[in-house]
């Protein structure tokens, strides 16, 4: 991540930390930072339209110099065109850079602001909502307006110096990544359920790309989508990224407006947007074509509960396994309904935790029949805290349809991993080592193993990663000479210096309130003395 990006969210943070929790401040952040976005966008836009296009823009005085003149010679001929070429038109009045200069001269007010908001939302069902959680008359922002306007000018001033077009990755999921690593704490243990680490997300990216890279159109499908860059990521691998149709479900109404936000930040138009704000096991969806894709990336959330109903057994997605996930443990119907939605040529990866993998009763039951049917293609080991609200391992699992063999490929990834502050990070060696052992599909020793699908049946549809990978470390021999010597020697130092202590006590000199307590403290040291 840019630093510019990193030190300007941690500075226009530390104004709202103070008032408010991070789960709610975050909202501010990145609703602020995509309006900027657009802002910033629609300058470079109309200059390029003025002077063709460029890789070298001047100065965004300039840039907006540019608008002014072209709005005051006509608006309407610039609103136009600008909506035509963007999918929005911001009003010179209503820009980022506008309120920018209005706090710099002390002149900025939260009505305008609201009213810039308000503008954009009425300019098409993809912006319908999206600041709904930015909420200008919080008591938390000051206890008055004119407070209020302080804060809100602190933030924007901040902002304001990040450059979003020289960040070079997803400006809305690193500064979602950034904000949940560094206030994790504050903002809750569920905050880090909508974000998947780049790290993994590219792993399972790269993966479902394999045998696809010249699709198109590419669809791609998560029904869990929480910031949407999960999705976004598949586009580092295909041959045609601007041809993918991005599909995804949240139950959560600010993260889905996040995922918004995140796709129209990234260029996706609404043609290409195909998103829904629900429950994914309540009620299946999409229903209507296309309602199964190339690639299906899912990381809900852990072992959360569901209502098991009896209704869900009939259920298309759940009725062939004829169990359910267990009320406590919706891990299995959250991939019921991936794998439902998957294309019989395509691939799935899901997160989850390793239980999956071995717990028994009705996961058992659907566990067997995926890899009876041959479902299951590799079962991924990740290490220990590399999510930002869990620090439990998780696995990832590959999953595919009309596959000729019932073998699995094994990785245990769970030791290769960089340790930065309180989070492992998995490297660009260590995610390519991952892919390159599922491409190649051969045992590696302590790394990776194929196994049959006898072997698994010989284990009792067992797929804990350790029964068929040994990363057993033999302990190095014990010289028991040299322990022998290193006791003796501190037996040695041990009775001198209880040796010393006694002559030390018979020189104090003895009252009846001490005497008890020396003689008590003699006994117990010559009993320890070995000379």
């Amino acid at each position: 991540m840019a630093t510019g990006l990193e030190q300007q969210l941690w500075a226009a943070a530390d104004i709202l930390r103070g008032k408010m929790d991070a789960s709610e401040y975050k909202n501010y952040l990145l609703g602020l930072v995509f309006y900027k976005y657009l802002s910033d966008s629609e300058l470079r836009e109309v200059y390029e339209q003025e002077n063709g296009q460029t890789t070298d823009f001047p100065t965004r005085s300039v840039q907006y110099q540019t608008v002014m003149d072209w709005f005051e010679d006509d608006s309407e001929e610039l609103a136009e065109i600008i909506q035509l070429q963007k999918g929005y038109f911001i009003k010179p009045s209503q820009l980022f850079y506008t309120y920018r200069q209005q706090a710099d001269r002390y002149e900025f007010n939260l009505t305008d602001l609201q009213a810039g908001f308000n503008e954009l939302e009425r300019q098409g069902d993809q912006f319908k909502g999206l600041f709904a959680d930015i909420d200008l008359s919080s008591t938390k922002l000051g206890s008055n307006a004119q407070q209020r306007n302080v804060t809100i000018t602190e933030v924007l001033r901040a902002l304001d110096e990040i450059d979003l077009f020289e960040h070079d990755g997803d400006v809305i999921g690193d500064a979602y990544e950034y904000l949940i690593g560094q206030f994790a704490a504050g903002a809750g243990k569920k905050a880090g359920e909508f974000y998947t680490p780049q790290a993994v997300s590219r792993i399972i990216s790269e993966i479902a790309a394999i045998g696809q890279e010249d699709r198109a159109p590419f669809h791609i499908y998560d029904p869990t989508m929480g910031s949407g860059s999960l999705m976004l990521n598949i586009r580092r691998y295909l041959s045609n990224p601007k041809q993918v149709h991005y599909h995804g479900q949240e139950l959560n109404t600010t993260t889905y407006n996040l995922a918004r936000m995140n796709l129209i930040l990234h260029g996706v138009d609404q043609d290409r947007m195909n998103l829904n704000n629900g429950d994914t096991l309540d009620a299946d969806w999409p229903t209507e074509e296309p309602h199964q894709f190339d690639a299906v990336v899912m990381n809900p959330p852990y072992s959360a509960k569901w209502s098991a109903a009896d209704k869900f057994l009939s259920d298309q997605r759940f009725e062939r396994f004829g169990k359910l996930a267990p009320k406590s443990k919706a891990d299995f119907a959250f991939l019921l309904h991936g794998f439902y939605h998957l294309k019989d040529s395509g691939t799935m990866g899901i997160v989850l935790p390793h239980g999956v993998l071995f717990r028994g009763a009705a996961e058992g039951t659907i566990r067997q029949a995926l890899l009876e049917m041959g479902a299951i293609d590799a079962v991924i080991g990740l290490p220990a805290n590399i999510f930002y609200g869990t620090s439990i391992p998780t696995t990832v699992i590959i999953l595919k349809k009309n596959r000729s063999s019932r073998d699995v490929l094994f990785i245990d990834a769970s030791q290769d991993f960089d340790k930065q502050k309180t989070q492992n990070v998995l490297s660009p060696k260590h995610i390519q080592k991952i892919v390159s052992a599922y491409k190649e599909r051969t045992d590696t020793e302590k790394y990776s193993h194929v196994a049959s699908y006898d072997e698994i049946k010989e284990n009792d549809f067992n797929l804990n990663i350790p029964r068929y990978v040994d990363t057993f470390e033999d302990e190095v021999p014990v010289d028991l000479v040299h322990v022998s010597d290193e006791i003796a020697k501190i037996d040695d130092e041990l009775s001198e210096k209880q040796f010393d202590l006694l002559a030390m006590m018979n020189e104090l000199a003895v009252n009846k309130d001490s005497q008890l307590i020396i003689e008590s403290t003699k006994r117990i040291l010559a009993g320890g003395n070995h000379e």
